[in-house]
């Protein structure tokens, strides 16, 4: 027996006198096994071999018909089509807002002063906030909480408040900014926490020079024992570098929120400042109107309050004065309604203490 065509098998006889001849078996065929067809398909091995090669040929046509497209990227996307907050960049808007910074008073009597506590870490843009703010309504740039240079050091070393004084001709405006000490990445580095809030109650004196390893306390020089309420903070105003948002150091974050946790607890509502927006965005540092369309500053306010956490609703950009000799009317709109923002949440501060101020005199 010998294997005969495909899969199958046939019988070899030789007879005297004859040739040699092969019988198939029932269902295979006769001839050699290269022309045996196929007892399943009746398809010779020839047949197949030229199948096979003709699929290939056209399986190769195929491929040089079919053009693959590949994306080509000629950049990051840094620009969105749509602001994601409306602001009205104009020259009217400044004097508006101006307006109502200037005649803002403090729903509470008592209080002739709104004041805001600004906290940071070192050279994040504190003082010069509040040199930002003093100049747009001085109507020229000017340093009036002096700034300093150093790195890793804070130039604040005490307790100043600034009242912001209103155009020449027109009364000071009722809003206070305090600056002080830098935070650091320790409590032998900066101002601690329980200097922060007895600030926040208080209790410490103006000019205050404020040393780690001498806590505020009743002997302080100047300690205030009962402060009333216009002596407290009303608002606290974070600040954080948009430029240094991903370095800070990691214990930041923790520091941030055993902050917020304990000013919450005194009853104080918190907003941030997001700075120096100016140097994570090039369309943005040419032209400050663009800030609420750029993806890059949106990033860093999303981060930020990831750091502070807190939502991106409490989180103002800014762009503070540096090198600038000249005002800018977007530069000046962007800070007078991050102002406007602080002042939304100093109000929230005087609503919630007037109805305890006035249970006692129901009774």
């Amino acid at each position: 027996m010998e294997k005969s065509g495909i899969f199958g098998y046939g019988f070899s006889t030789t007879l005297p006198g004859a040739t040699s001849t092969t019988t198939s078996a029932p269902g295979f065929c006769l001839g050699p096994p290269e022309a045996a067809p196929s007892p399943f398909f009746g398809v010779t091995s020839n047949s197949l071999n030229k199948l096979s090669k003709l699929t290939n040929d056209s399986t190769k046509e195929e491929k040089k018909e079919r053009v693959v497209e590949i994306p080509t990227f000629t950049g990051l996307q840094s620009k969105l089509e749509c602001a994601w907050r409306d602001v009205q960049w104009t020259e009217e808007q400044k004097k508006n807002l101006m307006k109502t910074v200037s005649s803002y008073k403090p729903s509470c009597k008592d209080v002739l002063h709104a004041r805001v506590l600004l906290l940071g870490p070192v050279r994040s843009g504190k003082s010069s906030f509040i040199s930002s703010v003093q100049s747009l309504f001085n109507g020229r740039v000017t340093n009036r909480a002096m700034v300093g240079s150093s790195l890793n050091t804070s130039f604040t070393k005490k307790l100043q408040s600034f009242a912001i004084r209103a155009q020449k001709g027109e009364d000071s405006t009722r809003l206070v900014l305090c600056d002080s000490m830098g935070l650091g990445d320790g409590d032998m580095t900066g101002l601690t926490l329980h200097d922060i809030l007895s600030v926040i109650k208080g209790h410490v004196p103006e000019g205050h020079k404020f040393s780690p390893d001498q806590p505020v306390g009743t002997e302080t020089p100047g300690y205030v024992k009962k402060p009333s309420v216009g002596d407290k903070i009303h608002c606290v105003a974070f600040v954080v570098d948009a430029s240094k948002i991903t370095s800070y150091n990691k214990g930041f974050s923790s520091t941030f929120k055993l902050l917020r946790e304990h000013i919450s607890e005194l009853g104080v509502h918190q907003v941030a400042l997001l700075t120096h927006i100016d140097q994570i965005c090039q369309e943005t540092a040419k032209d400050i109107s663009l800030v609420y369309k750029s993806l890059r500053v949106q990033e860093a306010m999303n981060k930020a309050g990831a750091l502070l956490g807190m939502s991106t609703s409490y989180i103002v950009p800014v762009k503070n004065y540096s090198s600038e000799l000249d005002l800018d009317v977007n530069a000046d709109v962007l800070l007078l309604s991050a102002v406007d923002h602080i002042l939304q949440y100093v109000d929230l501060f005087f609503q919630d203490y007037l109805p305890q101020q006035t249970v006692p005199m129901l009774r």
